[in-house]
């Protein structure tokens, strides 16, 4: 076994990692960026290694600087994690020629599923059924186009060399194909240096399900399935194990099929064969195909330990120090059900944007997995994903792990950046969701009510104001008291630009009076306990700083009315187009003088490794195109302005 390792990764896939070399008695050495020289895996580690500036081509990619923080502290062995290097062959082949173990697959495993085409090729060899399609190195869009109609339409095109939803697109009629294939092409260029692109067909009522594997090099196992189809975009929302409505039958074909793959191409240590499913009349064992074969430990392997038992990471050391597989498929049982939630920094109501902001304050639920990364008080980056934290149930059934898992949620409690907890809140008690009924157009078929934007109701705005006047606290003393009579005190807020007044008056002692918007309500504080309206309510008020946070079924922000502050700024003004977050100008579409329409692409802001369309929110000229593809920019920044009516454009 491994005395030390380094984990080339950062954030909650590397404290993980961290978490189980610590309880094998493993030393761990973290690497970290500029903007993660302060971060909690950096602080879990052993020891840790400056390798660069924020962008992770500066830091995290950089595979010279990696590997000569292995050799100065005597890292036996590299773990990547997931994302940044972890199929990087090229990587792999450094770490063998540095006598470092690589703690994943061969090289030549990853090489032989990097590519989906080859890939799909190796597939049929092995006997693992593949969806219909075009495979071909031909590139011709004529040939392509042709080849779609023999396959039959709707089609899919998808990048050779992609992955998470980049260069793909649905295409359901011929007369669409043209743009659909320029499209993808481009795409898929700018994303991986590759526009090659195959062509499938497009399986009606899609579910995502995938199969761990596990394997020594020589031999491999598979332990159990994951029903991946709750997504968006292409991006995993909700994941949970085993699959709904699996067969022994089926259960037994997809198993087999996923061990045939790891066995074709000599695979070691954990890996995933995703396949495309039709869920149009129940899961049958002629009704999956191969989809693809991440070589890597994936973001939702604690469902697959939750109901087998395994951790997976330990198995990841112990097969890359020298052992066989530590145990054969016999051993493998299935116990109870499993979900996993992603809980994102992100704007849902605004499109699902990536979000930043310090977490001022940060609670997880009790009763529950929370696989994170961050800490109260720590930054969101604009740099990385901004995953805060993975939440995973376990339960006998599968309703008792859902129910545990609306109840973690309910727990959850995060300030200082908006997430996407109401989000996931209402996936959870989406009625087709709870009974089973899952595919991949789930989430867009139902976006308008899974994406709420919840609105304080009057006693949850009750309860800020007693936090905006400092009357939240257990031992708050009785105040606003006259000689003869009680004085009201007045407080002025605001959620989401909404402002609002209150005048509280406190009654007796932890009892208040609160008149606002029309209304009034009563509020008493007992034993730690509000009651609101007569009501015993599991609310609780988080003061950080100027705002305040109301945790009450959903996460409510409010934010102090300085009377004295001026309003400034764009105001909302469509004329003006600004970054909704810090990024890259990844590409400029227009220039002073253009006439645009309202919907129109103006910009590409690439943050968080997503790529965001700024368009025109009027028709209009524009005025001035005030930045330059490739430059950086803050949120807020003014990136183009569009001419007032009379103004002649610059």
């Amino acid at each position: 076994m491994f005395k030390k390792i380094l984990i080339a990764n950062r954030g909650e896939i590397a404290c993980r990692v961290m978490e189980t070399a610590r309880r094998m008695g493993v030393k761990t050495v973290a690497v970290y960026s500029d903007a993660d020289a302060k971060a909690k895996h950096v602080a879990m580690a052993d020891e840790a290694v400056h390798i660069g500036a924020n962008a992770p081509a500066d830091s995290y990619l950089v595979q010279e600087r990696i590997l000569q923080a292995a050799k100065d502290t005597g890292a036996e062995g590299i773990h990547p994690g997931y994302g940044f290097l972890s199929e990087n062959p090229d990587f792999v082949e450094a770490c063998d020629a540095a006598g470092i173990a690589f703690i994943g697959p061969s090289a030549k495993a990853i090489r032989a599923m990097g590519l989906k085409d080859a890939a799909k090729a190796l597939m049929i060899e092995a006997g693992v059924p593949v969806v219909p399609g075009y495979h071909g190195e031909d590139q011709d869009p004529a040939l392509l186009k042709a080849e779609a109609g023999k396959i039959g339409y709707p089609v899919l095109i998808k990048a050779v060399a992609g992955g998470g939803g980049k260069g793909m697109r649905l295409v359901e009629a011929e007369a669409e194909f043209d743009a659909a294939l320029a499209s993808a092409m481009g795409e898929a260029k700018t994303a991986f240096g590759n526009d090659a692109v195959l062509i499938e067909k497009f399986v009606t009522s899609p579910r995502h399900i995938e199969v761990q594997v596990f394997g020594d090099g020589t031999d491999a196992v598979h332990l159990f399935e994951r029903d991946c189809s709750l997504q968006r975009r292409h991006q995993k929302v909700i994941e949970e194990a085993p699959a709904p409505g699996m067969t022994a039958e089926v259960r037994k074909a997809m198993g087999d099929a996923a061990t045939r793959a790891a066995e074709a191409i000599g695979y070691a240590g954990a890996g995933t064969v995703e396949f495309i499913v039709d869920g149009s009349d129940g899961l049958r064992a002629d009704g999956f195909w191969f989809m693809e074969m991440n070589t890597r430990l994936q973001v939702e392997h604690p469902v697959t330990e939750a109901i087998t038992g395994v951790d997976l990471v330990e198995w990841q050391l112990r097969v890359a120090s020298g052992e066989s597989l530590p145990a054969c498929q016999e051993d493998l049982t299935i116990n109870g059900h499993s979900f996993e939630v992603r809980l994102y920094a992100e704007d849902v109501p605004a499109g699902f944007l990536p979000a930043t902001g310090t977490l001022t304050h940060l609670q997880f639920p009790e009763g529950a997995r929370s696989d994170s990364g961050v800490r109260k008080g720590d930054e969101i980056s604009p740099w990385y994903d901004p995953m805060i934290a993975k939440i995973i149930t376990h339960g006998g059934s599968r309703d008792i792990a859902l129910g545990k898992m609306a109840q973690a949620l309910a727990e959850t409690q995060v300030a200082g950046s908006v997430t996407n907890l109401a989000f996931l809140r209402a996936l959870v008690r989406h009625d087709d969701f709870a009974a089973g009924r899952v595919d991949t157009g789930l989430i867009d078929r139902d976006i308008d009510t899974l994406t709420p934007d919840p609105v304080p109701c009057i006693k949850a705005r009750s309860l800020a104001a007693l936090g905006f006047a400092g009357l939240a606290g257990d031992n708050t003393p009785e105040t606003g008291f006259g000689l003869w009579a009680r004085v009201p005190v007045t407080v002025k807020f605001s959620h989401k630009g909404e402002e609002i007044e209150a005048r509280i008056t406190t009654m007796t002692d932890r009892n208040f009076h609160i008149e606002l918007g029309g209304g009034f309500v009563t509020v008493t504080r007992t034993d730690g306990i509000w009651w609101v309206g007569g009501d015993k309510t599991p609310a609780q008020i988080a003061v950080l700083g100027d705002n305040v946070t109301v945790f009450w079924g959903n996460n409510y922000h409010f934010e102090a009315v300085d009377v004295l502050d001026v309003a400034h700024g764009a105001g909302g003004d469509p004329s003006l187009i600004e970054a909704p977050m810090p990024g890259l100008v990844k590409a400029v579409m227009v220039e002073a003088g253009a006439v645009v329409k309202e919907g129109d692409a103006l910009a590409v802001l690439e943050a968080m490794k997503m790529e965001h369309t700024l368009a025109a929110a009027r028709d209009g000229v524009v005025a001035e195109v005030l930045c330059a593809a490739g430059g950086q920019v803050e949120a807020g920044a003014a990136l183009i302005r569009l001419a007032d009516e009379g103004e002649v454009a610059a």
